[in-house]
């Protein structure tokens, strides 16, 4: 059965770091691109990074360039986002995709983890 999970939300102070996993089963992570995306209480869900399965640049949205990475191990069927500098305006519950294209993850992703809340206070 394919699947996505979603580990390493947390507590954290502002500016603090952490460092989401997902991770894959029941499919072949190198063939699919993968995206993180978050959801605030009362917004729409945005998307935050995503890493093709081709060797296209990673994507990352505006409010997180220069805070957030993303990196992929297909070997383990995990995909790292690496968030530093966290403000207050990052909480939300955040969600890895699997897609072909990272343009159209969020209206055409093939599979979707359940999210792992993140937490920043100041």
């Amino acid at each position: 059965q394919e699947q996505l999970v979603e580990s390493g939300g947390g507590l954290v102070q502002s500016g603090g770091s952490l460092r989401l996993t997902c991770t894959a089963s029941g499919f072949a992570l190198k063939w699919y691109s993968i995206g993180w995306f978050r959801q605030a209480p009362g917004k729409e869900r945005e998307a935050v990074s995503c890493t093709s399965f081709k060797d296209d640049p990673d994507y990352f949205a505006d409010s997180v360039k220069g805070r957030f990475g993303i990196s992929r191990d297909n070997t383990k069927s995990t995909v790292d986002l690496q968030m530093n500098d966290l403000k207050p305006e990052d909480t939300a519950i955040y969600y890895c995709a699997a897609g072909i294209y990272c343009a159209t993850m969020k209206d055409e992703a093939d599979y979707w983890g359940p999210g792992t809340q993140v937490t920043v206070f100041s």
